[in-house]
């Protein structure tokens, strides 16, 4: 069997944890800062987990990583 290829995005933009979990960057932090609240950009600092779903979806684009 051939081997399978990793998505180069997605092996760059999110990481799997020891449990499994995804762990991506928060979204809404690009551009356009003024408009959102103070409270809006302390929430969104650092990363979030990813839900059950989507990272299904990232999970198969990296086959060979960790799923825990």
């Amino acid at each position: 069997m051939p081997k399978l290829k990793t998505k180069s995005s997605a092996k760059k933009r999110f990481k799997i944890t020891s449990r499994g979990k995804v762990i991506m960057g928060q979204a809404g932090k690009r551009h356009g800062m003024i408009k959102r609240t103070n409270s809006q950009i302390r929430k969104q600092r650092g990363t979030a987990v990813m839900s059950k779903q989507d990272s299904k979806i990232v999970k198969s684009y990296m086959p060979y990583t960790l799923r825990g």
